[in-house]
């Protein structure tokens, strides 16, 4: 089996999640600035098997798009034209970040520890990961 990879796009920094090769285990990968982020997968694709690529789909709480989506959407886009033999979908990423903040509170993180965006960030990829992972168990 080869991984999914997850994605927590954001305007600055993207979060990123792995699973193991048998699709067990999710667990973070990276926090890469976003303007770097389609290099740096294509850098990863080429030495690891990646089965399908997950990406959060951000959205208010009330279910409306967020003003993030659009350039989702765009780098999206991209992929699907440069890379169309890993596919990549939309998951609801709603309340992932609040998620992330909260394991980290469980976890016993220093509030200095916390603060740090880029592991929100990378938290919250696995967040998606796992969820997504959730959903298609039988």
């Amino acid at each position: 089996m080869a991984r999914i990879l997850s994605i927590d796009y954001g305007k600055k920094r993207t979060g990123l999640a792995v699973t193991d090769p048998l699709q067990i285990i999710a667990g973070g990968l990276a926090t890469v600035s976003t303007s770097e982020l389609f290099d740096y997968l294509q850098a990863y694709i080429a030495r690891e098997e990646v089965e399908r690529i997950v990406i959060g789909e951000p959205r208010q709480s009330n279910g409306q798009p967020s003003e993030n989506l659009q350039r989702v959407q765009q780098f999206v886009n991209r992929w699907r034209k440069a890379v169309p033999q890993i596919p990549i979908e939309f998951y609801d990423e709603r309340f992932t970040s609040v998620l992330a903040h909260q394991a980290m509170i469980d976890g016993g993180l220093k509030k200095k520890a916390r603060q740090d965006k880029a592991l929100v960030d990378e938290i919250s990829a696995t967040i998606i990961l796992q969820d997504y992972m959730r959903s298609k168990k039988p």
